[in-house]
């Protein structure tokens, strides 16, 4: 158990991280939640409670769900407001807010940092994307070579990527956006969760 002056120096710090390279921009009046089904670690990292028990269970659940469910059901929250910190639908979703709902939606525990998405996964290349990867991008400042932003890719259309994503950014929420200059200039890499076979 972390110890209340512990536990607010990680709060503060992660706050000001997050400030600095993650999914906002300047929300300094912007009240932070932090959900009941949140847990901080030693290790200063922030994972969805209800992990299954064992690996075993976490390789069920991904191969009976299918990167095209799940593509569909982050579809059906576009609309959805932007609001920092969040994974309540009914209020908003920062960006891995966003990615931890649509995956815990079919039982899925993920990483709810953004950052922590780092070395998650099986690193793709750009070409082998398909509906259902995770795309990962920097903070706002693309010099800052540390991933503060992440989508879901939702399409690949005449070459071109769609991914699916809350951005606090013009949109303010859940939106689809195609994968051009701006984003190019702050991409990280894509990532592949499911199994190979699960695609197209």
């Amino acid at each position: 158990m972390i110890s209340t002056p512990v536990f607010t120096y990680i709060l503060i710090a992660y706050t000001i991280f997050m400030a600095l390279v993650g999914c906002a921009n300047d929300k300094a009046d912007t009240p932070i939640t932090i959900p009941d089904n949140i847990v901080i670690t030693a290790q200063d990292k922030d994972t969805v409670v209800h992990p299954p028990k064992k690996l075993k269970e976490v390789v069920s659940r991904i191969q009976t769900t299918t990167p095209d469910s799940l593509v569909a059901f982050a579809r059906t929250l576009i609309g959805v407001p932007y609001l920092y910190a969040s994974i309540d639908p009914a209020k908003g979703f920062d960006c891995s807010g966003f990615i931890t709902y649509v995956f815990n939606h079919f039982n899925i525990a993920v990483p709810r940092s953004s950052v922590d998405f780092t070395d998650y996964g099986a690193a793709i290349t750009e070409e082998q994307a398909r509906p259902g990867d995770l795309i990962l991008f920097t903070g706002t400042d693309s010099t800052i070579r540390v991933v503060g932003h992440m989508g879901i890719v939702e399409s690949v259309k005449n070459d071109t990527l769609f991914f699916i994503h809350s951005t606090s950014g013009k949109s303010k929420g859940v939106v689809i956006t195609p994968f051009e200059k701006y984003y190019r200039s702050r991409f990280v890499k894509v990532i592949r969760v499911f199994a190979d076979e699960l695609f197209d």
